[in-house]
């Protein structure tokens, strides 16, 4: 898993030639937010699960700051948080607000389909989508935290789990491949 995962995510030592990345030497480069095993994985997964339901595009820096205080893997981190996108945002928002509002009590209120793309730019859609997903309110807010802490829950048990297994497999594989005898 850690050689798939690898091939995916920036080197260490290319991000510390970035000389842009110079004056973040002692926070965003040390190693620890670069190593890749199955603690360090399995965090960044959940930071960027749980951070990806953070809306506008704040998800990413939620997500450093999340990997940079637990001191988990930095890049898996920000690159999970792109599950979130224009496609998927509005069905998640949607979910978070059933959760949201079945944990409240709140089943009389309905919910308000969210506005269409057709003939807006952008800019006025994402004002549009802002509006209606302020006008959502508490069950939305306390979906999202569910929804998100769900994601991140099941997310960081999934890595541990696939990485034990795997290892496990190699085990029983290296076993099996070793001169029987004495």
């Amino acid at each position: 898993m850690r050689t798939w995962l690898r091939r995916f995510l920036p080197d260490h030592e290319a991000v510390r030639g970035n000389r842009w990345l110079a004056p973040f030497e002692n926070t965003l480069l040390h190693p620890r937010l670069w190593h890749l095993n199955r603690h360090s994985a399995a965090g960044g997964l959940a930071a960027g699960l749980f951070c990806g339901l953070i809306p506008g595009p704040l998800q990413m820096l939620g997500a450093a700051i999340v990997a940079v205080t637990l001191r988990v893997n930095l890049p898996l981190a920000l690159v999970t948080t792109l599950y979130t996108n224009p496609l998927t945002i509005v069905p998640l928002y949607l979910l978070a607000y059933q959760i949201g509002a079945l944990l409240i009590g709140d089943s009389g209120v309905t919910v308000v389909p969210p506005p269409e793309m057709s003939g807006l730019a952008l800019g006025a859609w994402l004002a549009d989508l802002g509006r209606w997903i302020g006008a959502l309110g508490a069950p939305l807010l306390v979906g999202l935290v569910t929804l998100a802490a769900s994601l991140a829950t099941v997310g960081y048990l999934a890595v541990r789990t696939a990485w034990r297994l795997q290892l496990i497999y190699r085990w029983r594989h290296r076993r099996q491949r070793a001169p029987r005898g004495r």
